[in-house]
């Protein structure tokens, strides 16, 4: 049925169109031949189209515009008319005898424009005889377009301030009298009566017929003579008097819109009285909170805009009209959606946000009267309404970028218990990326306690809350950004900011009972628990690394023992929960870094610590991690700012065992894969040989760092070496190194000087006899003819030169 009347419409349409076309062609020739009665005619009977009933508005918009294109043709004929002669007066008589009222007034409209622009009689009199003419028509839609025909023929003819036109009778009492049948119009638009099968059809109609009322109050806003005053006592009460008094639903909704839309900003404070006076009165049907949130989205824009004008509005007392306005409508409508009241308490705390910025009481108030309307719904489930309270709550973190300033809103946290876990995460997150992008510190421990209240939900499981579906990406992110916020907690005084950390843990879990003075041992305990709870989790690799931390903390504060206790508890998480290789390789690397740094530990301490440490290295699973762990704990012994801490002898040890060690890798490479494998990890000792050498370890010599040079050139040169173009690459780098410093010339250059770069075959034998004699020592227990079988058969007869040396 719909698409059999749109193609009905179509048709009505077109044979509209076609006759207004060809009366159209009829005038155009009796202008042109300037015969007037015959153009009159023709121009009457074009305009008989458009006593149609069959269009909708938009489709009779379309045949009103051909004709008004038209009119704007004849309006020009009557004029060339006048100055030939013809009486104005004559002509405005003529046009009256048109057989149809409707033809009859469009055609007297055309003639007016003339006549007043003659003046030969006062604008404000034919103004008032044409209104008077147009009340004719009371059709609601073809009377609508009639009154928008002479708005657009009469906006620059009116009588107003400073215009030619210009008498005591003003634009805006012309005007008023245009609207008022107009506003009559709109109100009969819902009286139209039909099947209620066409109700939307006609709801449809008045909809698209709402934008002709609204083109005269459009045009009554730009007249000068509409000031303040004249707005106040004649223009706002006389059209809230139609609106009031229409009782249709979508009229009152449109043209209140239209009313805060028109009329600038000034006008509205200085009248908001008057204009929140007839919210009340209003039907309750009308959706009240979308026409009072324009308007205080246009108050608090126009606060917004300058700082001079915000004395207008505590002149006028404006928070305390408008606050009290949405409790009288929330009051008189009693059926509100739960959506409207927290839109209509949002709209109200953005526009107090903009005016009153430096009055968190007025704020707090209005969040007091939202939590006052919501106290009897429970967790909120529409989405609409949970979203209005999320911008309600985003709008005091938006305006002042300080989540210690909104802490001091009491009913800030009361809002959030209305929404549900999911919303409240999201609340939570919001909050949390504000303090993160304004870098807010935050600095007292019963803020912390508040900030914490309001980000429960990231916290721990709220009541009600689903757990079979959760994101783990989003489980991680919001985890991540609860840990970035403690980052923020900071208080230079150290009583306070122990508070601090207290109030995360709540009084329940606090060790140390009541509060006294901070000592560095107490902040430690508390350290102690807290990575502690790390072995829940689990995650003893992260535990491992901030006891070591710890422990680097307590030897800047001088306490041994603490230091000790964070050490042996890292020792213990890696004996007993570190058990995957890699990690393993990781930890005993921090391990290694962090006692090296210590200078709190005695030397007994000291001792016990690093036996394990490089124990612990030695039993790694692979022998390249062994070797390169084994040589890194010889940073243990020789630390270059502490004296007392520069062992040459076992750094010496460190490094031979070692070269054992990658030796014994060369050997496991040759018997699985049948050849010598990289000589990397030989290259690596060397380079820990060359930095304790520069560094004044005596037992570190220029002889052995020779020895272990033509050592490495040999393998490298052997018939059974694997290709590695990275070794090749990092020895050669090294060589260059050593010829730089001898090249540097004073103490380093002549420490340099023995050590040559390259060796020749010629050299090797000595080499290989000098480099066994001193670092034979070191090699005890180590398999001989397993040492000979890792390197190339080529030079197996000087490597059983070297195996004397280590027999004996």
């Amino acid at each position: 049925m719909m698409v059999d009347g749109v193609e009905d419409e179509e048709k009505w349409l077109a044979a509209g169109i076609a006759g207004l076309q060809q009366n159209a062609f009829y005038m155009h020739r009796a202008l042109d031949s300037n015969n007037l009665r015959d153009a009159l005619k023709y121009s009457a009977q074009m305009l008989s189209e458009l006593r149609t009933s069959k269009l909708s508005p938009q489709k009779y918009y379309q045949l009103y515009m051909r004709a008004f294109d038209e009119l704007r043709k004849l309006e020009m004929f009557f004029k060339e008319e006048t100055r030939r002669g013809c009486s104005i007066i004559d002509l405005y008589e003529l046009v009256q005898h048109a057989g149809n009222i409707l033809p009859r007034l469009y055609l007297l409209c055309t003639v007016g424009s003339v006549y007043i622009k003659s003046k030969e009689a006062p604008a404000k009199d034919v103004l008032k005889d044409l209104v008077e003419m147009c009340r004719g028509i009371q059709h609601p839609v073809r009377g609508l377009f009639l009154r928008s025909y002479l708005s657009q023929i009469s906006r620059d003819k009116l009588p107003d301030i400073g215009s030619e036109y210009e008498g005591c009778y003003t634009a805006c009492e012309s005007f008023i009298l245009l609207a008022d049948p107009e506003l009559r119009l709109a109100v009969g638009l819902s009286g139209l009566q039909g099947p209620a099968r066409e109700k939307d059809k006609r709801e449809k109609e008045r909809s698209e017929l709402r934008d002709l009322v609204g083109k005269n109050l459009h045009v009554l806003s730009q007249i000068e003579g509409v000031d303040l005053d004249m707005y106040k006592e004649t223009v706002l009460p006389r059209v809230l008097e139609q609106v009031v008094n229409c009782k249709d639903e979508i009229a009152q909704c449109y043209l209140m819109d239209c009313i805060i839309q028109v009329f600038p900003d000034e006008y509205h404070l200085q009248t908001l009285e008057i204009l929140l006076g007839a919210f009340p009165q209003l039907q309750p049907s009308v959706d009240i909170k979308t026409v009072l949130s324009r308007l205080m989205e246009r108050l608090s824009n126009y606060a917004a805009s300058s700082t001079e004008v915000l004395p207008e509005f505590l002149q006028v007392e404006a928070f305390s009209k408008l606050n009290n306005a949405i409790g009288k409508v929330i009051e008189a409508q009693a059926d509100m959606p739960i959506l409207g009241a927290v839109t209509l308490y949002s709209s109200l705390l953005t526009f107090t946000l903009h005016v009153h910025p430096d009055r968190l009481d007025y704020a707090d108030q209005v969040l007091g009267a939202c939590v006052k309307k919501l106290s009897g719904e429970g967790k909120l489930e529409d989405n609409r309404a949970t979203k209005q309270i999320v911008a309600l709550l985003s709008a005091p973190l938006d305006k002042y970028n300080d989540i210690v300033t909104v802490l001091k809103l009491s009913n800030y946290p009361s809002v959030m218990e209305y929404v549900d876990s999911e919303t409240n995460k999201v609340m939570a997150m919001v909050i949390i990326q504000s303090i993160m992008k304004n870098n807010t510190q935050i600095s007292t421990a019963d803020k912390v306690g508040a900030l914490f209240e309001l980000i429960k939900g990231l916290i721990r499981d709220l009541d009600g809350a689903a757990h079979d579906q959760v994101d783990e990406d989003d489980f991680k992110e919001e985890q991540n950004s609860v840990a970035r916020l403690i980052q923020m907690l900071q208080n230079d005084d150290t009583e306070e900011m122990f508070k601090l950390v207290r109030q995360l843990q709540g009084p329940e879990e606090n060790p140390f009972g009541e509060e006294g003075s901070t000592t560095p041992k107490k902040v430690f305990q508390l350290l102690n628990q807290t990575i502690e709870t790390l072995y829940g989790v689990p995650a003893p690799e992260l535990a491992l690394r901030l006891y070591l931390q710890c422990a680097e903390a307590a030897n800047d504060s001088d306490l041994e023992p603490v230091a000790y206790e964070f050490f042996t508890q890292a020792y213990i998480l890696y004996e007993e929960e570190i058990s995957d290789s890699r990690a393993q390789v990781t930890a005993i690397h921090l391990i290694i870094g962090t006692l090296q740094r210590m200078h709190v530990f005695g030397v007994e301490n000291r001792d016990t610590l690093t036996h394990k440490a490089t124990g612990y290295s030695a039993k790694l699973l692979k022998k390249p991690d062994q070797c390169r762990a084994v040589y890194a704990c010889s940073h243990l012994f020789w630390v270059d700012d502490q004296d007392n801490m520069k062992d040459g002898e076992r750094v010496l040890l460190c490094l031979k065992r070692a070269l054992r060690i990658a030796n014994a890798a060369q050997q496991m490479s040759n018997a699985t894969r049948g050849s010598t494998g990289s000589v990397t990890l030989f290259v690596e000792i060397l380079n820990k040989y060359l930095y304790f050498f520069e560094k004044g370890n005596t037992q570190i010599n220029a002889a052995a760092i020779q020895s272990l040079i033509e050592l490495i050139t040999a393998e490298m040169q052997s018939e059974s070496n694997s290709p590695d173009p990275a070794a090749d690459a990092f020895f050669a780098s090294t060589l260059r190194y050593i010829q730089f410093q001898k090249q540097k010339g004073g103490a380093v250059g002549e420490k340099y000087e023995p050590i040559k770069a390259s060796a020749d075959n010629s050299d090797l034998t000595h080499s290989i006899e000098r480099f066994a004699v001193d670092t034979g020592r070191g090699f005890g227990g180590v398999d001989s003819f397993a040492i000979g079988q890792a390197f190339s058969p080529r030079n197996q007869s000087l490597w059983s030169r070297v195996l004397v040396f280590f027999v004996c």
